[in-house]
């Protein structure tokens, strides 16, 4: 044998389009876009424009442009799905998306049926939280906005994501909303829009404390739903004589002690946590943060005495605000003021001392938060084994931007801007399904 002479032609990737392939059929979702999708007088049907989307999402996520003119030609969904490379561009794909969109509500649906169909799983208890994506490039100002940044991309316009899923993790419903929509203000139109697709069954949602407000919480206890939330830690504050006194706190693990009660007006259970990690992260945190305002405060000092001019208060001031702004997190340790002194060519002298009583009060508080409940009967590591339960939200949104890359998101039109985000929980799916 001439191994010389012998060379490799049209390489194909396999393995992971074929098992995002069995993925596919596993969750019937080539039937359910079939009958969604039906074929017409196009010469690929759009079920199997959108199979290629999600399976591309899945074993390569990128851009359409790229699904086109490199990873499709290069992989063997060709010859598994039955498209050929030529029939698949970039432009089939976006309206691929568009005829996608409408589908949404179905699709769900259906995805929500066929997963409880293969793992049994019960939607007794739904757990429910926020996040964002931003844009690259020109994106549509009725939904692209500027707002809270989970990425740390605070100069980019953002769309955030509600997600809701079950406690393995299992999608059940998703919404968008513009990118300076305040968490809070989204309870109700999610709790409202998943007991109308599903039904109003006698569950318990969960749900972070960016979701609190006096008006959700009277909300969900007079509308007789059942949760589990976290509380803000300007609660913690109401809470001071409960956290000083350790004598009814017990352990529940190793590193975890809890303390419960019941609110003021008798009607919510209120646990009150301490975490052993928690409190080393956060003071770890505070201890960053206070060594970058006092280096800062060290540097303004400096070009204050070294100045040989007269300078001017107010920018001083600003400067100083802009500070203590980047490290909020323990802006209250100090008392900064910017005083005249005509000892100094400046004219003007940096004070600040350490305020002891925020000292005390994060020595009291750093590791502890509240959780709060309209659940009687449960008990304390009930209720704190449920609320960690909210880790898989958390998970869901990580694996959706780090292996499936939901962000940043490329499309300019609003439409294709939304359908992008099914592709990723069809992927995300069938991922879990794994």
């Amino acid at each position: 044998m001439q191994l010389d002479r012998v060379r490799l032609e049209r390489s194909r990737s396999f393995g992971a389009v074929w098992l995002g392939w069995v993925r596919w059929r596993a969750l019937q979702l080539d039937e359910v876009c079939g009958e969604l999708l039906p074929k017409g007088r196009e010469a690929v049907p759009w079920a199997e424009v959108v199979a290629i989307l999600v399976i591309a999402r899945l074993c390569e996520p990128s851009n359409e442009l790229h699904v086109a003119e490199q990873w499709y030609r290069t992989s063997a969904l060709e010859d598994l799905i039955g498209v050929a490379s030529e029939s698949v561009y970039d432009e089939r794909l976006y309206r691929a998306l568009d005829r996608l969109l409408p589908h949404k509500h179905s699709i769900e649906a259906h995805l929500v049926k066929r997963l409880g169909e293969l793992f049994e799983l019960d939607y007794d208890l739904l757990l429910y939280d926020v996040t964002s994506t931003y844009f690259e490039g020109v994106a549509d100002p009725s939904i692209a906005k500027r707002g809270y940044s989970r990425d740390h991309w605070p100069d980019c316009v953002q769309v955030n994501i509600a997600l809701v899923v079950t406690r393995d993790g299992m999608p059940l419903g998703y919404e968008l909303f513009a990118g300076n929509r305040v968490d809070v203000t989204t309870v109700r139109h999610i709790v409202s829009g998943m007991e109308s697709r599903f039904g109003k069954a006698n569950r318990v949602w969960v749900m972070d404390r960016g979701m609190v407000s006096a008006e959700n919480i009277a909300w969900l206890n007079e509308t007789g739903r059942r949760y589990v939330i976290g509380t803000a830690r300007t609660e913690l504050r109401r809470w001071a004589n409960e956290i000083a006194d350790t004598n009814d706190s017990r352990h529940i693990r190793e590193d975890v002690e809890v303390k419960i009660g019941r609110g003021p007006e008798g009607t919510e259970t209120f646990l009150l946590c301490r975490s052993e990690s928690r409190l080393e992260k956060e003071r770890a945190m505070h201890e960053r943060f206070s060594a970058h305002i006092e280096q800062g405060l060290a540097s303004l000092a400096r070009r204050i005495e070294q100045s040989t001019r007269v300078l001017e208060r107010g920018a001083l001031e600003r400067q100083t605000g802009r500070l203590v702004e980047r490290n909020a997190r323990a802006g209250a340790h100090y008392a900064i003021v910017i005083v005249e002194d005509d000892t100094v060519a400046s004219g003007l002298r940096r004070r600040w001392s350490g305020q002891p009583q925020w000292q005390e009060w994060a020595n009291l508080s750093e590791g502890t938060f509240i959780l709060r409940s309209n659940i009687e009967h449960w008990s304390d590591e009930e209720l704190w084994k449920t609320y960690g339960q909210l880790s898989e939200a958390e998970a869901a949104f990580r694996i959706q931007k780090s292996d499936l890359c939901i962000r940043p998101i490329w499309h300019h039109k609003a439409e294709r801007i939304s359908a992008h985000i099914p592709v990723c929980v069809l992927a995300y799916a069938m991922r879990k399904t794994l």
